[in-house]
């Protein structure tokens, strides 16, 4: 089968093209056909061993995906597609089912094949969608889910989303709506219509306005990108408020820190708790109406170094998407 590779850490030049043996399901398993990928943060990361965010951070990583080289050669945490076979014990998926999901640190979505535990984060896909929004679904959702639930209850509270205009950050602001928020959104010119679109209350383009001269106070300020911090945004928290992280080592010993000091929570936890039925959460939230990715680009299968070369310059607008076979 056909599948982008990487044996060494470094830049997106790494990622190549390669023939390699299709998997074959273990018993609890199914093996799915897979349509369409993403490449996400989580990938780019991984790829890099996280050298972007620091010794300590980079070190980590490796551990997690290898010290020397990768352990998981190939990427992709998001797919959708059809189910190929399943193994004997996997009776809730049969062959020609449409499912979509997350592997996770698991990784194995960038390739025409990949197996995936019939109990992971998998799920029929919603009726009336395609295998490019199904796979763009699920990796903004399940962050906003995650960050949003360790806030509390929202409704009728004001939480305002950073970098909005991201995949996370468009999850998070139907996520907010979704949870009885009034949402303020902060994004450049390139995803104000965008963010105003997906249910945004306010938009502040960042690019006129300083954000932290705001007025209002919120109950939660949410960070979707990584770039702003607890300090920065303390202010615009009212008391009893928290600010939602979504990475930063020192947003882990600033949580253990506020959890016992101050009357302004940051909120970090690892690792992030994601289930099956967050999926399933997903898709009837898409069959419903009520979220929908945003996509900016599609790339094929063939174009993965530039497309994570696009997602590396931080300027994309939701998802970018990897077609990696016909449907």
């Amino acid at each position: 089968m056909k599948a982008v590779v990487y044996d060494r850490y470094g830049p997106p030049d790494v990622l190549r093209i390669e023939e390699v043996e299709r998997p074959a399901p273990r018993d609890d398993e199914v093996l799915v056909r897979v349509r369409a990928s993403t490449v996400n943060r989580l990938d780019c990361h991984t790829r890099e061993a996280n050298r972007s965010n620091g010794l300590v951070i980079s070190g980590v990583s490796r551990l997690v995906s290898g010290i020397r080289r990768p352990r998981q050669r190939i990427l992709g945490s998001e797919f959708a597609g059809e189910v190929e076979a399943a193994g004997p014990a996997a009776t809730r998926f049969g062959a020609g089912n449409r499912v979509f999901g997350n592997t996770g640190l698991r990784f194995g979505s960038h390739a025409e094949f990949t197996c995936v535990p019939e109990t992971a984060r998998v799920a029929r896909m919603p009726e009336g969608m395609g295998f490019e929004e199904a796979a763009a679904a699920t990796d903004g959702a399940l962050n906003a889910l995650w960050c949003l639930r360790l806030a509390g209850p929202l409704r009728e509270r004001r939480v305002l989303v950073y970098g909005a205009s991201g995949a996370i950050g468009t999850a998070a602001v139907q996520v907010a709506k979704l949870f009885g928020a009034e949402v303020t959104a902060v994004c450049g010119p390139k995803g104000v219509e965008v963010v105003t679109a997906v249910g945004a209350d306010r938009v502040i383009d960042y690019t006129k306005e300083d954000f932290t001269s705001d007025r209002e106070r919120y109950f939660s300020v949410f960070d979707a990108v990584g770039k702003e911090s607890f300090a920065h945004c303390r202010s615009l928290i009212e008391p009893g408020g928290t600010y939602l992280a979504t990475d930063g080592f020192r947003n882990l010993l600033l949580g253990f820190w506020t959890s016992r000091f101050g009357d302004r929570k940051v909120m970090f936890k690892l690792p992030p708790r994601y289930t099956r039925q967050d999926v399933v959460l997903i898709k009837e939230l898409m069959e419903a109406g009520s979220y929908r990715p945003v996509i900016d680009r599609v790339y094929p299968i063939e174009d993965v170094v530039e497309a994570a070369r696009y997602v590396e310059t931080q300027q994309k607008i939701g998802n970018v998407v990897l077609a990696v076979s016909d449907g």
